[in-house]
């Protein structure tokens, strides 16, 4: 038994093993690129490694990639026969138990396995970045803010993971609206492991959300050391960066951006996508022409139209069709999220027939250009849209395009009231958009008020 770099008793065969375990930890909480690389030194080292098997099948199940379930079923078989081998803590045979818990479709249940861990050990980093992970991916921002607030006490000045706990602190409160506190933990943990990522990312969240672009690329100006280690999460960063210059209307830094940063690989993580698609749509919807941007996309997405893994990736999948208009691909995808949401068997089925359903038939009927059922959709799916997982500033596309048709359907007066609510949840502010949409607003109804006029003949 050794204690790892947070602290925590662990099972674990040799010092050389600890060493290569202590680098996964400190660069998983930073998203860095290397987490793989020294996992898998690790798994070399000690192949009896239960705790490594688990965190193994955890990071593959968060892809949201239907094909790499085999690898976290085998990942749990290896950490449920490691522990057999040679007996472990009850801290790390939660973890075996998350991990079976999210291989079976119960997320929720994997996060009380990681919860049990905190109650006993709160100082265990490890445990709370993953109850923070599987929670963002449910889009439940209050337990992240309450998990993370009950174990604080725990990380004193010298804790290896205080920086990291402050930077999903900062995430959580900006997520629930208090983003005056959220960028100065952010700043705080910052200042403690400048190696964090989600820390600077949850930072410029708070630029978004008080419409203040010009503040969020000061702030991201001269701070690329921050995000340029880590793995695709820093096209997302990039991706943060090309909303400011949008709402400023520097649409030629955006395509920049889209080409040169966040679509520099073209890959098939639904993360990437989703990056992509949002921001394509945003563009669309500003009315630029974004040429032929939308087919590798669509190509991509045409071969994860069987995933149902995640309610956000298929949303996003379901973006890059219509954008490439890929009615056949729809058609399959859209099919296939009935089915999950019929089947009623696990909890993402659940989440696939609401709000998924909703917002899939809205947005397809978006790209049709049928405006009045896709606002009536996207509408209804709003209420809920939350628990398709992600940010604020992720699921803004969805409210974007719910506004947007109904305008163009002349529900004028609903698009205003939800235009009003975005607002204010962005700190009462008007950003570039707002803006826009309250202009066109105005001006269909002074046209309506025109015709209404008009004497017949």
């Amino acid at each position: 038994m050794y204690q790892d770099v947070f602290g925590q008793d662990t099972t674990i065969n040799s010092r050389d093993a600890l060493e290569a375990w202590n680098k996964t930890l400190l660069a998983f909480m930073a998203h860095g690129a290397s987490t793989p690389t020294h996992l898998g030194a690790t798994l070399t080292l000690d192949p009896n490694f239960a705790l490594g098997h688990a965190v193994k099948g955890m990071f593959y199940l968060l892809l949201g990639r239907r094909e790499l379930n085999e690898t976290a079923r085998e990942a749990l078989g290896l950490a449920e026969a490691a522990a057999l081998v040679s007996p472990i803590a009850a801290r790390e045979t939660s973890f075996v138990k998350a991990l079976k818990a999210f291989y079976e479709g119960a997320p929720s249940q994997s996060i009380q396995h990681l919860e049990d861990v905190l109650a006993v050990h709160p100082a265990d980093t490890l445990a709370m970045k993953l109850s923070h992970a599987i929670r963002f991916v449910l889009g439940d921002g209050v337990g992240m803010r309450k998990s993370v607030e009950a174990v604080m006490g725990a990380y004193g000045p010298d804790h290896a993971g205080r920086g990291y706990l402050m930077g999903c602190h900062a995430f959580t409160l900006e997520e629930t609206g208090e983003y005056a506190r959220a960028a100065t933990v952010g700043r705080m943990g910052l200042s403690v492991s400048a190696d964090d990522a989600w820390g600077l990312h949850a930072i410029a969240h708070v630029f978004d959300m008080t419409c203040d672009a010009e503040g969020g690329l000061k702030w991201l100006e001269g701070r690329e050391a921050a995000w340029s280690h880590c793995n695709n999460f820093r096209y997302h960063v990039w991706w943060h960066k090309a909303l400011m210059h949008l709402d400023l209307g520097q649409t030629e830094v955006v395509m920049a951006l889209y080409d040169t940063q966040i679509r520099a690989d073209k890959t098939d993580d639904y993360r990437d996508i989703s990056n992509a698609t949002s921001l394509l749509s945003r563009l669309e919807l500003n009315g630029v022409d974004v040429g032929d941007r939308w087919e590798e996309l669509a190509d991509l997405s045409a071969n994860r139209t069987e995933d149902g893994c995640l309610i956000f990736a298929d949303l996003h999948y379901l973006l890059a069709l219509i954008g490439g208009s890929r009615k056949q691909a729809i058609t399959k995808l859209m099919g296939r999220m009935h089915r999950d949401a019929k089947s009623n068997r696990l909890e993402m089925d659940r989440l696939m027939a609401k709000p998924g359903l909703s917002a899939a038939a809205g947005l397809e009927a978006f790209g049709e250009a049928d405006f009045r059922t896709a606002f009536l959709n996207l509408a209804r799916a709003r209420q809920t849209m939350q628990r398709a997982g992600g940010s604020h500033a992720q699921r803004d596309v969805f409210e974007r395009l719910t506004i947007d048709a109904g305008i163009r359907a002349g529900f004028l007066d609903e698009a205003e009231a939800i235009l009003r609510e975005r607002m204010g949840r962005r700190a009462g502010r008007e950003d570039g958009y707002a803006a826009a949409r309250f202009s066109l607003i105005s001006q269909g109804r002074d046209a309506s008020s025109c015709a209404g006029s008009v004497p017949a003949e």
